[in-house]
């Protein structure tokens, strides 16, 4: 049995696929299996892998099950004792699952850690700053959960993770683009999160990325705030409670704008006034809440 299982998801990126399976390769921890696995690609992606050399299981899709769908079967698949997962499109540093491993073997009570990194073109070279709106996540050695509510500060591809935080489940296929966040979240109710403060992990800034189709995005947003939001209730006592009524009011305002991006202003207008009252001094909650009686195009134009 290896030590660690490397999920390569595939789809459509056979520009950027051979580097990112040469930086597998490169690890300098060699206990690994590689399953790649296809997405139903329509350029060249399957018959590349189906003639590389590298020692990997492949898995070809018939039909196309999205991300979420595809890491299930993977995982499935999967015999090691940790989860890796890279995109097709990124790239890692050869010490980044060394340098992980070593984080997991130190503390017993991280599930799961990630790395930092950096932004890459298309032609690998650095993108500094915030090319896709935010900078490259990155979070604390510890209980991290309240700091997941806030947003998403783990890159799929950054990840490494103990098989038995799969426990009760995988990734859930209803998602576009946000199931990983919702992992991570579910990880974090149980376990606390482990960060390697080098840049190890490389995501690709292309126009392919599922982070630019923002309608998608925000169906998905309403969906993890919904879920989210009787799942904090059942943290009194977790944390100081102070900080705990912060993180549900700014659940619930940002259910509320993505209830109010996705054509339903009434029920927007109930969760911001759910944030109002478990932080009235938080004033973009009132503006906000008052906004959503203009037309649309002008409550987008105050985000």
């Amino acid at each position: 049995m290896p030590k660690v299982s490397v999920l390569l998801t595939c789809y459509n990126h056979i520009r950027f696929l051979p580097a990112a399976l040469d930086s597998i390769v490169a690890q300098t921890e060699k206990d690994i299996e590689i399953i790649a696995i296809d997405d139903g690609s329509k350029d060249e992606t399957r018959e590349w892998l189906s003639a590389c050399k590298t020692p990997m299981r492949r898995i070809l899709n018939e039909k196309n099950l999205g991300t979420y769908g595809s890491l299930n079967v993977a995982l499935a698949a999967a015999t090691g004792d940790y989860i890796a997962i890279l995109n097709d499109d990124d790239l890692w540093a050869p010490t980044k699952l060394e340098r992980q491993l070593e984080l997991l073997a130190r503390f017993p009570k991280v599930g799961l850690v990630h790395t930092d990194g950096g932004f890459i073109d298309g032609d690998d070279k650095p993108m500094p700053g915030s090319p896709l709106g935010f900078e490259f996540p990155r979070t604390e050695t510890g209980d991290v959960l309240l700091d997941l509510v806030y947003q998403n500060k783990i890159i799929a591809s950054a990840v490494l993770v103990r098989r038995e935080c799969f426990a009760e489940g995988g990734f859930n296929d209803a998602y576009f683009g946000s199931g990983d966040w919702e992992m991570w979240l579910r990880i974090s109710e149980k376990w606390d999160v482990g960060y390697v403060p080098e840049p190890l992990t490389f995501y690709r800034v292309h126009g392919g990325n599922a982070s630019h189709k923002l309608d998608r995005i925000w169906r998905d947003d309403e969906m993890l705030r919904t879920w989210l939001a009787p799942r904090l209730e059942n943290l009194n006592g977790r944390f100081p409670a102070d900080r705990l009524a912060k993180a549900q009011a700014h659940n619930f305002a940002a259910l509320g704008t993505v209830l109010t991006l996705n054509g339903k202003p009434s029920e927007g207008r109930a969760a911001y006034a759910k944030s109002m009252k478990l932080l009235p001094g938080r004033f973009k909650s009132y503006l906000r809440y008052a906004a959503t009686y203009l037309p649309p195009s002008a409550f987008r134009k105050l985000l």
